[in-house]
C-alpha cells in the first residue's frame, strides 16, 4: 500500500461509483465492504487513518453489558453477532479476555451474573465461554491486587479485545487488496453538484499542496464528530445534530495490576462502567464521559476526568495510583446522535444512523466499533439506491482480513501484523541493522519503521509512533526519546532534508505533551 501508487489512480479514473469521506473506522470498513463487492470506491481522509476517535478506544470488542440495562436487547444481540465475525476474521489482530465484575452488595453477583448469564444465550454459538459466579475466597485468584473490602465474590464472564489503530491499518490494506483507491493526508474542501445533486467532490491533497475534482455517482459522509463539517460543505444551513462527549483513558505500567485479567467497575458516579484493561503489557484505565462543545483533532482530557479515572481505580486496587505513574493520557470524541430529551451523553444511544440529504449526500454516524462492519453494510446498501446498478450483497460476513493469518502466537512481537510479519523479519534479515530495537524497553524496531513508510503510507513521525507502532500511548515519555530517531529513518526513505526531520520531531513533541497529564508536562 503505497501512496504515491493510491494518489496515481485518482487520473486513471473518469468517474467512481463512490467516494467515502473518512478514514476511521466506519469510512475503511464502507471501502472494504464497497470494494468487495466490486464498487469503483475512493476513500479519502483529511488526517492519518484511525487519528481520531477510532485509534482512541478502550481497546474491547463487545456487545455492551451496560446496554443490557437500559433494555436495548437488539442492540446488544447485533453488536455480540459481530464481535464474533471480528474474532473470527481478524484473529491476528483479536483476542478473548476475561472481565471480573467485584460484588458490593452481597445480592450483586446474582444481578449481575443472571444479567450475563443472557449476555451469553444473545450471543448463542458465538459466546466466548461460560459466565461465573466466583466467591469471595476465589475472586482474588482472577484479580490478585483487588483491595480486600470489594473480595466478597463476584462475576466471571468473557468479551474481546483488540487494537483499534492496527485494525483500521488492516481495514485499508484490505480496501486496497479488493481494489479500492484510499489516501490519508487528502482533505475534502468542497462538495460538487448538478442540479443540487452531488457529483462528486473537490480534494486537496495536503502534502504536496494539490487540488482535485474527482467525480463520482454516489458520496458518503463517514467522518465520525466531524460530519457537521462535511454536511455544512453540502448544506451551509445545516442544524447541528451530534452532542458529543468525550472519553479519557490513562495508561499505567502493569506491576501496579498483577494478572492477566480485566477488571470492570460496574457504575461509576457519572452512570458509566470503569475498566481496568490489560493490553501490550500494559494496563488501560477508562472511560469517561464529558459532554463537550469543542471538536479538535487533538481532544484535551481535563484534570477531573484523569482524577475520576484514578480515584475510581483505587477503590478498588490494593496499589492506590497517583498522576506520576501514568504513562500515557489519550482522549476520544464519540459522536452521539443527539437527543433534545437526554441530558447525560451516557445514556445517548451508541447504535448508528444514515442521513440522506436532498442532494443525495450519504451521511453514517453513531455506532462503536464492535458494529463497524454492520454499519458499513448498512451505509453500501443505501448507497445502491443512487448508483442505479442491481444490488449486490455484502460479503464481509465470511471476508478475513487481508493480512489475517490464523495461526498466531499472542505473545510474538510481530503478532498484529498477521501475514506481513514474514516481510518485516526478512528486512532485517537483509539488513541487520534494522532489528535494533526502537527503544529499549519494547519490541518494536527499525524494520516496523521502515516497513510502517514503505508499506502502510505512514507519512509523519506521529503516524509511525501512534498508529503503526502503538508507543505514543503505551509511554508517551519513550515516545519522544525515539522521536528523532524515527524522523531520521523516515527522512532517508522519503528523501527530506535536515529541516524536515527538525519540523517533524518537534511537530511530534509538541504534540506527545498533549499525552501527558499537566504535573508530567
Amino acid at each position: 500500500m503505497k501512496r504515491a501508487e493510491q494518489l496515481a489512480q485518482l487520473t486513471g479514473t473518469e468517474i467512481w461509483d463512490l467516494i467515502i469521506i473518512g478514514g476511521g473506522a466506519t469510512g475503511l470498513g464502507a471501502a472494504v465492504d464497497a470494494a468487495s463487492r466490486g464498487l469503483k470506491t475512493l476513500l479519502l481522509e483529511k488526517n492519518d487513518f484511525a487519528k481520531g476517535t477510532s485509534s482512541r478506544s478502550t481497546k474491547l470488542l463487545h456487545g455492551g453489558v451496560r446496554y443490557l440495562a437500559q433494555g436495548n436487547i437488539q442492540l446488544v444481540k447485533s453488536a455480540l453477532k459481530e464481535r464474533g465475525l471480528l474474532l473470527k476474521n481478524a484473529p491476528h489482530l483479536t483476542q478473548t479476555l476475561q472481565f471480573i465484575i467485584p460484588a458490593i452488595r452481597w445480592y450483586d453477583k446474582y444481578y449481575y451474573g443472571f444479567g450475563l448469564l443472557l449476555y451469553d444465550w444473545l450471543a448463542g454459538k458465538r459466546a466466548l465461554g461460560k459466565t461465573r459466579l466466583l466467591s469471595s475466597g476465589s475472586i482474588r485468584k482472577y484479580l490478585p491486587s483487588l483491595t480486600k473490602k470489594n473480595s466478597r465474590g463476584g462475576v466471571l464472564y468473557n468479551d474481546g479485545q483488540f487494537d483499534d489503530a492496527r485494525f483500521a491499518i488492516s481495514l485499508a490494506l484490505t480496501a486496497v487488496a479488493c481494489k479500492a483507491t484510499v489516501l490519508n493526508y487528502a482533505k475534502v474542501i468542497a462538495i460538487t453538484k448538478k442540479n443540487n445533486i452531488c457529483t462528486g467532490v473537490v480534494m486537496e491533497d495536503l502534502l504536496h499542496q494539490e487540488k482535485y475534482t474527482i467525480p463520482a455517482k454516489v458520496v458518503i459522509n463517514a467522518t465520525g464528530v466531524f460530519v457537521e463539517d462535511i454536511l455544512q460543505l453540502d448544506q451551509p444551513d445545516t442544524k447541528t445534530i451530534l452532542s458529543p462527549s468525550q472519553g479519557v483513558h490513562i495508561v499505567i505500567n502493569q506491576h501496579f495490576f498483577s494478572g492477566t485479567n480485566a477488571l470492570m467497575i460496574p457504575k461509576t458516579k457519572d452512570g458509566r462502567v470503569l475498566f481496568a484493561v490489560p493490553w501490550h503489557g500494559k494496563v488501560i484505565l477508562g472511560t469517561t464521559d464529558t459532554p463537550v462543545s469543542q471538536i479538535t483533532d487533538e481532544p484535551i482530557a481535563l484534570n477531573e476526568e484523569i482524577d475520576f479515572i484514578i480515584d475510581h481505580f483505587n477503590l478498588y486496587n490494593e496499589v492506590p495510583i497517583t498522576k506520576k505513574d501514568i504513562c500515557s493520557v489519550f482522549t476520544g470524541l464519540r459522536p452521539l446522535l443527539q437527543k433534545k430529551e437526554v441530558r447525560k451523553t451516557a445514556s445517548l444511544n451508541r447504535d448508528h444512523s444514515i442521513l440522506v440529504s436532498t442532494s443525495q449526500l450519504i451521511t453514517i454516524t453513531g455506532g462503536k466499533w464492535t458494529t463497524y462492519r454492520k454499519m458499513a453494510a448498512d451505509v453500501i446498501d443505501q448507497a445502491f439506491r443512487f448508483l442505479k446498478t442491481p444490488m449486490i450483497s455484502s460479503v464481509t460476513e465470511t471476508l478475513p482480513l487481508a493480512d489475517a493469518l490464523e495461526e498466531n502466537n499472542l505473545n510474538a512481537p510481530l503478532r498484529h501484523y498477521g501475514k506481513n510479519a514474514k516481510a518485516i523479519i526478512a528486512l532485517y534479515e537483509n539488513d541487520p541493522r534494522l532489528k535494533e530495537k526502537l527503544h529499549q524497553s519494547y519490541t518494536y524496531t527499525l524494520a516496523e519503521v521502515v516497513w510502517a513508510v514503505e508499506q502502510e503510507m505512514a507519512c509523519t513521525v506521529e503516524d509511525v509512533l501512534s498508529r503503526r507502532t502503538r508507543l505514543l500511548i503505551q509511554d508517551t515519555r519513550a515516545a519522544m526519546e525515539v522521536a528523532p530517531k524515527v524522523a531520521k529513518i523516515m527522512a532517508t526513505i522519503l528523501q527530506k532534508n535536515e529541516d524536515w526531520i527538525l519540523e517533524q520531531t518537534n511537530e511530534f513533541l509538541e504534540l506527545a505533551k498533549n499525552y501527558l497529564p499537566i504535573e508530567s508536562k
